[in-house]
């Protein structure tokens, strides 16, 4: 398929390079490294032979959400956004740009998300988890967005009717002790979604899209395990008539098909894409690659000949992606 969108797509700067290293083995860092600093020459070589007409690009993970002290993230953020700005300006016709927002601090995040969607043209936000920052717990107290904190900050994400896509990151050390002695577990293997799906329900849960039914946030990897997961979430033991506990007013399944919409990156697999498309429908998934994590071929060629019909095809490889970053304007 030509004129493709992927929009969970990542790059570095000096910053933030070495906060990827650890994700692949050392005798492969060379090629990773090198993926991650290049947006102009093999990406755009590779995005024009596997059908890709657009990238929108994020700053690598943790970064920004991994450094506790407030006033260098908020710099970071910034300095992050500038260079991308510049990288895009470049070929505004091929790339397009997510805000890296330092949510240790909510008021500085709002305003580095609106002047990157005003000033910079950016098209959203993306954010690595949870963020760590040494005023609370000397920055090893995980904060999630479902905190009253943050509040203000998604009055302002819902005000600029941009959506927000929440990216993986491990848990940290005291919240990884399932993982003891089993290290394999950790990352893409299965720590990324499972921390990325705790994090999503606990945003449905506190109320948040009750109080901004706009808010339109975007989870990659077909979902972090969510849609399989929808029906039980919501019934639990379906014999025991008992409300939900949660503060939120709705069920799981109502806010994940109306505030949530999910990316194929770094999944491949047709069984499970036609799992989501089953429970969300067609409009609310899109494609996208994860590159320089995962291979931009791997992806393109899996979705170029998945079992699917060309409408659904279209729709989520390009037109859904148009219409919710309204790349069209």
């Amino acid at each position: 398929m030509q004129g493709k969108i992927a929009l969970e797509e990542h790059w570095a700067i000096p910053e933030t390079l070495m906060d990827s290293a650890g994700f692949v083995p050392g005798t492969y860092w060379d090629e990773l490294q090198d993926r991650l600093l290049d947006i102009q020459d093999r990406r755009l070589t590779l995005m024009d032979e596997h059908g890709i007409e657009t990238m929108i690009l994020s700053l690598n993970a943790p970064a920004v959400q991994a450094i506790p002290d407030r006033k260098r993230a908020i710099e970071v953020a910034r300095r992050a956004n500038d260079a991308l700005a510049e990288e895009c300006a470049k070929r505004p016709d091929r790339f397009r740009a997510f805000a890296a927002l330092p949510l240790q601090d909510p008021d500085a995040a709002a305003q580095e998300l609106q002047r990157c969607i005003t000033d910079l043209g950016f098209v959203g936000a993306l954010v690595n988890g949870f963020s760590q920052d040494d005023q609370h717990g000397n920055g090893q107290e995980p904060l999630y967005y479902d905190l009253p904190q943050y509040r203000p900050f998604w009055a302002e994400v819902a005000r600029l009717d941009v959506p927000f896509y929440l990216h993986p990151r491990n848990p940290l050390a005291q919240d990884a002790r399932i993982y003891d002695n089993h290290p394999w577990l950790l990352g893409p293997t299965w720590a990324f979604a499972q921390e990325t799906a705790v994090h999503a329900l606990r945003l449905m849960a506190c109320g948040l899209f009750d109080d901004h039914s706009s808010l339109q946030i975007v989870i990659g990897h077909m979902g972090e395990g969510i849609p399989a997961m929808l029906w039980r979430m919501d019934h639990r033991n379906a014999w025991v008539d008992l409300p939900p506990t949660y503060p939120a007013k709705r069920r799981f399944v109502d806010y994940f098909t109306e505030n949530f919409h999910i990316t194929t990156s770094g999944n491949f697999r047709t069984q499970s894409l036609i799992d989501a498309i089953l429970e969300l429908g067609a409009d609310r998934i899109m494609f996208s690659t994860d590159w320089p994590f995962e291979n931009i071929d791997h992806a393109a060629d899996w979705f170029d000949a998945a079992s699917l019909s060309e409408a659904d095809r279209t729709k989520i490889g390009r037109t859904n992606a148009v219409s919710l970053f309204g790349l069209g304007r």
